[in-house]
């Protein structure tokens, strides 16, 4: 029941974001603006949640453990399932495969919702972005979609 109604809240923010931006007028720079909104609103929530997850944690060794610990213990919380696969080129780079991602299989009906796709990941690149902020890692999270509801999510932590 909590999955459920922590999609359809997800999916009215979306529709409440863009809707305010077809008010003002429909252009690319709102566009823009929408997903900017919707990534920093995730980026918020994962940084509450990740307090939440780690307050018993011990401390982690590194990266990698801590990209660990995101795609088992914090996806589970977040998303009842774990990441389905991890990659890293160990340069700082890393791939958050999800096979069935929760917030797309709402929309995954057809290929003509996958250029709608977009705005149903900021709010979860945020998510991850915020959350790795908390652990002391800054990052660029992007996701991509070829095949719905399955996405990746590149991210780049950067090197002070």
């Amino acid at each position: 029941m909590a999955d459920a109604l922590f999609e359809f809240l997800h999916t009215e923010i979306v529709a409440h974001v863009y809707k305010e931006q077809a008010q003002r007028g429909d252009t690319e720079k709102e566009r823009s603006s929408s997903l900017s909104a919707l990534e920093g609103m995730g980026f918020r929530v994962g940084q509450g949640l990740i307090e939440k997850f780690t307050k018993d944690s011990p401390s982690f060794k590194d990266d990698l453990d801590i990209m660990k610990f995101v795609c088992k213990d914090f996806w589970t919380n977040v998303f009842r399932k774990q990441i389905d696969n991890l990659r890293t080129n160990h340069q700082g780079t890393y791939v958050l495969q999800d096979n069935k991602f929760a917030l797309l299989t709402q929309i995954s009906s057809g290929k003509q919702y996958l250029e709608e796709a977009p705005k149903f990941l900021a709010f979860s690149c945020g998510l991850l972005r915020g959350a790795l902020s908390n652990l002391g890692l800054e990052s660029v999270v992007t996701a991509e979609v070829s095949l719905m509801p399955a996405c990746k999510f590149q991210v780049v932590i950067q090197k002070n």
